[in-house]
């Protein structure tokens, strides 16, 4: 039934095409995941939260762009891990596929606890932590026949995302130009009075988790079918694009209808505010909607990426090797999506009333990671290949890193020592295996 690391069978299938990594790439995003954070990223930035998304989008720009360079070099399923590996060695590509797991392995607990929010204020019989487990089987029970089923499944979402984003853009100009609100002003970008460099930083911290999912692309670069080495990088960047005017635009206008709005949890602030501006039914159909077109499908393409770095570090002997074991049928590592659904659900059970705190962990994660990448293309393309692309091959990176340095300085105290911790336990073990002999293999 099975392939096992054993085996040199262990290779996925090449099956995707430029619109799977698109609808991938937008469906791990979210288009309409600015509706989800709208609350806290209000907070936060002060009421400014149009310019913390345009600041989100550009800091991001920086790290879509190394992935852009590096796919082409190194088209791994194990993302930056795999990245790292190639062009700063073995140890550091371990620490840097440590690193993004902790990404990986907690936005999917973040979406099911985020949309199990929206289920119980529609189904309030159900408890929050039931919802969770709801929502799990149904992303394990799809993402298990393969992953060009998951990709129709993500395409379907991602248009359904789509109009229910242009709803509400239509509805909230049309009410602004009647009056509600500030009608439609550049106070969500600035405003002298709520400006403070310390709650953008903040904010901007926030915002960036409403953007990863562009590096998850890179996951599936062993599955497209093109031979198109500039495909995935491609598609990194269009998505970044895509849903950075998605989400400056909507904020724009929600900023505007938010103010006087009287909001009691942030974690339903969309809620709150489509039902003062327009009218309490509005606000249950479009958590109805919300719950149907993202709540069973947004944490697919999340599985599917945590799984491939998995997969990628138990080829190397990094993990167990247990983890590149494939489906006969469908040629999935099902048992690293198993392990990792699995911990994602624990970890949103225990933290089911800490949304804000597993916000901040994820972004560690990433960040970490993205430095990792950063280095990578200063390395192999700067210094190794002495490249005279300046702006891609030394430029970006430079300012990815000082973006990256920016955003940590933002992050929450709590969310900091959390991820020292995942980095201390990831040192020792990869010290572990340093002494095992297992991260010294052919790179």
């Amino acid at each position: 039934m099975t392939t096992s690391a054993g085996n040199n069978d262990a290779r996925l299938t090449r099956s995707l095409e430029y619109r799977d990594l698109l609808a991938y790439g937008l469906a791990y995003i979210a288009p309409v995941a600015p509706l989800s954070t709208l609350g806290f990223v209000w907070e936060a930035s002060g009421g400014l939260i149009a310019l913390a998304y345009l600041l989100g989008a550009i800091c991001m720009y920086f790290t879509a762009k190394s992935y852009a360079v590096m796919t082409e070099v190194v088209p791994s399923a194990g993302s930056v891990y795999g990245i790292a590996r190639h062009c700063l060695g073995t140890f550091p590509g371990f620490i840097a596929g440590w690193m993004i797991l902790l990404d990986y392995l907690l936005i999917p607990s973040l979406i099911f606890l985020l949309m199990s929010v929206g289920m119980g204020t529609l189904i309030p019989q159900i408890d929050r932590a039931s919802w969770i487990i709801i929502l799990v089987t149904i992303a394990i029970l799809i993402n298990w026949f393969g992953v060009i089923v998951t990709s129709r499944v993500n395409l379907l979402s991602v248009i359904a995302q789509f109009l229910i984003v242009l709803t509400l853009f239509i509805l909230g100009f049309y009410a602004l130009y009647h009056g509600h609100g500030t009608g439609l002003t550049l106070k969500p970008f600035y405003s002298s009075e709520l400006f403070s460099v310390g709650k953008i930083f903040s904010a901007t911290s926030i915002c960036v988790l409403s953007y990863l999912g562009f590096d998850a692309i890179s996951t599936l670069a062993e599955e497209v079918k093109s031979t198109d080495k500039k495909i995935v990088g491609r598609a990194i960047i269009n998505v970044l694009l895509i849903s950075g005017v998605l989400f400056v635009l909507i904020t724009w206008v929600l900023g505007c209808l938010m103010q006087g709005v009287s909001i009691d949890d942030p974690a339903t602030a969309i809620f709150a505010l489509t039902a003062q501006r327009f009218g309490p039914g509005f606000a249950v159909a479009l958590a109805w909607l919300l719950a149907i077109t993202v709540g069973f499908t947004n944490a697919l393409p999340m599985q599917i990426g945590v799984a491939r770095v998995l997969f990628a570090m138990g080829r190397d002997r990094q993990l167990p090797a247990v983890f590149v074991t494939l489906h006969k049928k469908h040629r999935t590592p099902y048992v690293a999506m198993l392990f990792s659904t699995a911990l994602s659900l624990a970890i949103a059970l225990a933290l089911r009333n800490d949304i804000d705190v597993l916000a901040s962990f994820v972004n560690f994660g990433a960040l970490s990671a993205f430095l990792f990448l950063h280095v990578s293309v200063l390395v192999h393309m700067g210094w190794k290949q002495r490249s005279k692309q300046y702006f891609s091959h030394w430029c970006v990176p430079i300012a990815g890193i000082a973006v990256v340095l920016m955003v940590f300085s933002g992050m929450a105290p709590m969310a900091i020592k959390l991820g020292a911790i995942w980095l201390t336990i990831g040192l020792v073990y990869g010290l572990f295996l340093r002494a095992r002999q297992r991260v010294e293999l052919a790179v």
